[in-house]
């Protein structure tokens, strides 16, 4: 497999996610939203679903092809300096967008992704085997065993260790765990507004402390994918694709046992998604080899290049356009356009938020101007 199919199917795969995540955070209305764009309200899966999961298995195949060769001090201080920009950048986002501490989140995507990249950067490097000349390369078993067992130790807490007034094993949205951790750490006033139960009580965040440990193995196995591709490039796309249809295999066999659930972030809900992300990947490394389909997808790439700006500023004009009043405005001359079909006026709205987000970084890539953390 070249390396340009291999760069470019990185690209396109992150500009997808990315490209997803602006439009599922962004309709006219929440209100009135596609199945296939929202998350399960509880238990089970949908499209949406899998956004979040493939940015981090993205994060981890970019982990393990840039994964530099010697290991030093300045290696650690650039893991522990990208870790840190975005967790802050995730506060400052809530710091913006509430203002105040009283009720500031701790926990929240960029949050998570600061960690998952920071610990998997961790693991990568304390795991590093290294050859005759000191070279360091990345150790497939030690990540292998490591995703394992963090899997195997997050059923175990949750299925073992008991919640009070609760018991062990209760995997509602008062009753598990990681609620339940999440609470005694950061308090109730500290989490996720709308991680209610049924009587209208904060008790989860979908970003919680413990539920980023499975949420990390989705950043392991995308290494594990690029350590794949290193080993056999002529043959990595069908090994890869193979390795995500057993992920997604294993992950769907042990639903009836441990329901899929992207909130609590169940084990069985990282391999499904491990899985489902490396099949999709597949399919972008090989739209990458095609130059007219790489064209068409040419978006995508400019998307994919800029990831994480692209997210901020989904966000920044999205608060921007409620406080000014805009958002509501243009949803009701979408609505009053559409009065038969509101789902549709809805994802119009996103679907011109996306292309507003591209507008504003189509001229930047253009000029090489890409947000490196």
């Amino acid at each position: 497999m070249q390396a340009s199919a291999r760069l470019g199917g990185l690209d396109l795969f992150r500009g997808l996610t990315v490209a997803f995540m602006i439009i599922v955070n962004t309709p006219g209305s929440w209100a009135h939203v596609w199945w296939p764009l929202d998350h399960a309200e509880w238990h089970g899966f949908t499209p949406t679903d899998l956004v979040f999961p493939a940015f981090l298995c993205a994060m981890g195949v970019a982990l393990g092809l840039s994964f530099p060769r010697r290991v030093d001090a300045r290696l650690w201080g650039r893991v522990v300096r990208r870790a840190l920009l975005l967790i802050l950048i995730g506060w400052a986002w809530q710091m913006l967008a509430r203002p105040g501490l009283a009720d500031f989140r701790v926990f929240g995507v960029l949050p998570r992704l600061g960690l998952c990249y920071g610990l998997a950067a961790a693991l990568a490097i304390l795991t590093a085997r290294r050859d005759a000349d000191g070279r360091a390369h990345l150790s497939a078993p030690a990540l292998g065993i490591a995703s394992a067992a963090l899997l195997l130790g997050y059923w175990a807490l949750l299925a073992f260790v008991p919640v009070p007034g609760h018991g062990a094993g209760d995997l509602s949205p008062a009753g598990n765990l990681a609620g339940y951790v999440d609470r005694i750490v950061v308090s109730t006033h500290h989490m996720y507004r709308l991680g209610t139960d049924a009587a209208g009580n904060i008790v989860y965040d979908p970003e919680g402390l413990l539920s980023t440990l499975p949420a990390l193995v989705n950043v392991l196995l995308g290494a594990l994918a690029a350590l794949l591709w290193k080993a056999a490039p002529e043959r990595a796309t069908m090994r890869i694709l193979l390795a995500g249809i057993a992920l997604a295999a294993l992950g769907l066999l042990l639903a009836p046992w441990l329901p899929l659930n992207k909130k609590l972030w169940t084990s069985s809900f990282a391999l499904l998604t491990s899985g489902l992300s490396a099949i999709l990947f597949v399919g972008c490394i090989l739209a990458a080899r095609s130059e007219a389909v790489r064209k068409a997808l040419w978006p995508l790439d400019v998307l994919g290049m800029n990831a994480i700006l692209g997210y901020l500023l989904s966000l920044l004009l999205s608060l921007a356009a409620m406080r000014t009043g805009f958002q509501a405005w243009a949803w009701h001359a979408l609505a009053a356009l559409l009065p038969g079909n509101l789902l549709l006026a809805s994802f119009l709205f996103a679907l011109a938020a996306l292309l507003l987000v591209l507008a504003l970084l189509i001229p930047l890539h253009r000029r090489g101007i890409h947000l490196r953390l």
